[in-house]
């Protein structure tokens, strides 16, 4: 059974951090492009940052670049996203998915918010 468990969501003073995993199962993640995306309510979701299956190359969207990053421990089968920096503007229900498409860049998954397999999210809420 494939699944993507996401954890490490929870609530964050302004300018704090947290690191959310997601842990995958029935299949090896290392054969996926994977990304983290977020939705905020009344918002679409939209793709926070990716890595491409083909060569690594990543991707992050304008609002969290320098102060996210995303990583995967192949040997763990879990992804990774390091969020620092945090605003009240990152408040959203946070979701890992992955794509088996080769060909797939980091960018068009995350812009195009392509993706086979979805966890089920963590909330994260930046609040004083």
């Amino acid at each position: 059974q494939v699944q993507l468990v996401e954890s490490g969501g929870g609530l964050v003073q302004p300018g704090g951090s947290l690191r959310l995993s997601c842990a995958a199962s029935g299949f090896t993640l290392d054969y996926y492009a994977i990304g983290w995306f977020r939705q905020a309510p009344g918002k679409e979701r939209e793709g926070v940052g990716c890595i491409s299956r083909s060569d690594g190359s990543t991707y992050y969207a304008a609002s969290v670049k320098g102060r996210f990053t995303i990583s995967r421990d192949n040997a763990k089968n879990t992804v990774y996203l390091q969020m620092n920096g945090l605003k009240p503007e990152d408040t959203a229900v946070y979701y890992c998915a992955a794509e088996e498409a080769r060909i797939i860049s980091a960018q068009t998954m995350c812009v195009m918010r392509l993706a086979g397999y979805w966890g089920q999210g963590t909330q994260v809420t930046v609040s004083s």
